[in-house]
Formats: C-alpha cells, sequence, structure tokens
C-alpha cells in the first residue's frame, strides 16, 4: 500500500470528489481492482468507516473521519 495514495482516496471522500469507482480508479490511475484493495484496506486495517452511497453514485464516510499517521 501507498500512503500517498491512502492520503490521495481520504482527501477525495472528506470532499465529495470520488465519484464512482470507475471514475475514482482514473482519478489515481490505478486499476478498479487496486481500488477495491485500498478501500477494503482503509476499512478494515485502518478503521475508516467508508461506504459507497448508491444514490449519489460517491464514497463517503459514513461518520466524522480523520487519518493520523505517526511516526514510531
Amino acid at each position: 500500500m501507498d500512503i500517498r495514495t491512502i492520503i490521495r482516496i481520504h482527501d477525495c471522500i472528506k470532499n465529495s470528489w470520488t465519484g464512482t469507482p470507475k471514475e475514482l480508479s482514473e482519478k489515481l490511475e490505478v486499476s478498479e481492482r487496486t481500488l477495491y484493495n485500498y478501500i477494503s484496506f482503509m476499512k478494515n486495517d485502518l478503521k475508516a468507516p467508508i461506504e459507497f452511497c448508491k444514490v449519489k453514485r460517491r464514497y463517503q464516510y459514513n461518520r466524522e473521519c480523520s487519518l493520523k499517521f505517526e511516526n514510531e
């Protein structure tokens, strides 16, 4: 996983810029499969509350979310 891509996905979700998975994967210049892997990682490992809204046709957070990355 590339942290820069995770940050870009997070920014797109927070700003309602994702569009459909196909549109977001094109913005990020990755395949849809790769995008799904990133979304899955963010949901399962980072506990990001991501959902896809079929009505708005975009990814969104279902509650307030901030991602913090710290050096240990």
